[in-house]
């Protein structure tokens, strides 16, 4: 296992794929592109998966969730707010725009019952197990 450097300064990539998708993620105006990837969490329980998205400072409406054949699909916008009423921002380091984050599914997955909430900044997608797709064996050692 290689250490990676830890870059305290976004101006300067750690690595040559850090350098590619800065030049790639600047727009011909100098500024950022409007997107960004929100940090997720996946846990897995014997009955359920979780996704967790780290996407603070949104509203329940912001978000769009598509659940297709083998996969679901998390998209919003977390806008900017327009009003600076006074102030003089020195530094800006939240991500805003648009983002969109796409993960397959097992076959195991009951559709019927996936459930989404956003408490605290986190956005919790629920995917229980289909219990009745579910099999899970003890095998024996002789």
């Amino acid at each position: 296992m290689g250490l990676i450097k830890y870059n305290t300064n976004d101006y300067r990539p750690t690595n040559f794929r850090s350098l590619v998708d800065q030049f790639f993620n600047q727009d011909f105006s100098g500024g950022s592109v409007s997107s960004f990837s929100p940090k997720v969490d996946i846990a897995e329980t014997e009955s359920e998966f979780e996704i967790q998205l780290h996407v603070p400072g949104m509203n329940k409406s912001d978000f769009n969730i598509d659940l297709n054949k083998d996969q679901i699909t998390i998209s919003g916008e977390r806008k900017m707010e327009k009003e600076n009423k006074g102030k003089n921002f020195h530094s800006v380091e939240s991500y805003y725009g648009n983002f969109n984050r796409t993960f397959y599914l097992p076959d195991i997955i009951n559709k019927d019952k996936v459930d989404a909430s956003y408490v605290d900044g986190i956005l919790t997608i629920t995917l229980p197990k289909d219990e009745k797709k579910v099999t899970k064996k003890q095998i024996a050692v002789k």
